[in-house]
């Protein structure tokens, strides 16, 4: 049977949408993960994004054969009952932690960017969060419909440019020494186990509404073909920016020196994805609190931003660079027991 093409490209921009977080948008994440390593992250970006496309596709093709609803069934199918519900716990507490991070990168955005105060700008997201989550969700749709696709052009702008400066070739080349250089090895399967991870659940209940198992694995395929574009493309951009660890927002940074014309826009594209990201988080969490709790939806909001604001204000580069490689070493597990349960062959 062949796939629904439209249908597969809806699926690619979803995954790609929810891949595509704070840290991605600020840069942040793929310097961690990648380019802080030099060449070597660049042969990690082709490893992540080969799992990526692979596993991806996968995800959604299992879990529609499985007839999962949502992420807690499809970690129950993987893991067995029992430790199926010992992962969602420890899934929420993920999502928690993704949370705060996001809301230190708005922080960081209007610190380092906007030259205002970090929890001016942690409160605004938080207020503003809420009364989107309030007045309901179709706004947030719309929001990523244009930041996602602004952010995957500017990422080959940026690239583009970046390739047309002097010493390129040598700075793509660089293998620098690092302490703990032991990480380039491991990175690239932390960093595809983690997005991978957080990813089902929205790319579980769309598995669930689709069925077609070539519409699927065709989405997921060009999702993790995209996300591996945009991963090289900033990569690119990144290894021309002069002591690229120092800052908090480096893509802005990017832009401001290679195509400044664009900065504001840039800055106000990388806020948009931030915000977005809150959103589909907190709904998350809150969605999976119901099923524990019997309080007002605002309740278990607040309750949540309450919880995610006192880690927020640590220090966002550090705060990221600490959670997300645990949580990506924690992934691991996951991204192993989906290669290993057999597909079945259609």
């Amino acid at each position: 049977m062949k796939p629904k093409w439209s249908a597969s490209f809806q699926i690619a921009a979803v995954y790609v949408g929810t891949v595509v977080g704070a840290g991605f948008a600020t840069g942040k994440e793929i310097v961690e993960f990648f380019t802080r390593f030099g060449f070597i992250g660049l042969i990690g970006i082709g490893i992540s994004g080969s799992l990526l496309i692979y596993l991806g596709s996968k995800l959604l093709r299992m879990a529609a054969q499985v007839g999962a609803h949502s992420y807690q069934e499809f970690n129950e199918y993987l893991f067995g009952t029992f430790f199926g519900r010992v992962i969602n716990v420890m899934t929420l507490l993920m999502l928690l932690g993704v949370c705060a991070v996001m809301l230190s990168g708005a922080g960081a955005v209007f610190e380092e960017q906007l030259h205002l105060s970090k929890l001016m700008g942690v409160v605004i997201t938080i207020i503003l969060s809420i009364l989107v989550l309030v007045i309901g969700m179709k706004g947030l749709f719309v929001v990523n419909v244009v930041v996602v696709p602004l952010m995957v052009t500017f990422s080959i702008i940026l690239m583009v440019k970046s390739v047309q400066l002097p010493h390129f070739t040598d700075e793509l080349l660089v293998i620098p020494f690092l302490a703990d250089g032991w990480k380039a090895v491991v990175s690239p399967f932390s960093y595809a186990a983690f997005n991978l991870f957080l990813a089902q659940a929205v790319l579980v209940p769309v598995a669930y509404e689709i069925e077609d198992d070539q519409t699927l694995k065709w989405g997921g395929i060009l999702g993790g073909i995209a996300l591996t574009c945009i991963l090289i493309c900033g990569h690119f951009a990144l290894i021309m920016l002069p002591q690229f660890e120092t800052f908090e927002v480096p893509m802005a940074v990017v832009v401001k020196n290679v195509a400044a014309v664009f900065y504001w826009i840039y800055v106000i594209i990388i806020y948009g994805e931030i915000f977005t990201s809150v959103i589909g988080n907190v709904f998350g969490i809150e969605r999976q609190l119901q099923n524990y709790v019997t309080l007002p939806s605002i309740a278990i909001v607040c309750g949540i931003f309450m919880s995610c604001y006192f880690v927020s204000l640590i220090d966002y580069g550090e705060l990221l660079s600490y959670l997300y490689p645990l949580f990506g070493y924690f992934s691991l597990a996951f991204i192993i027991l989906l290669w290993m349960k057999p597909l079945k062959v259609k």
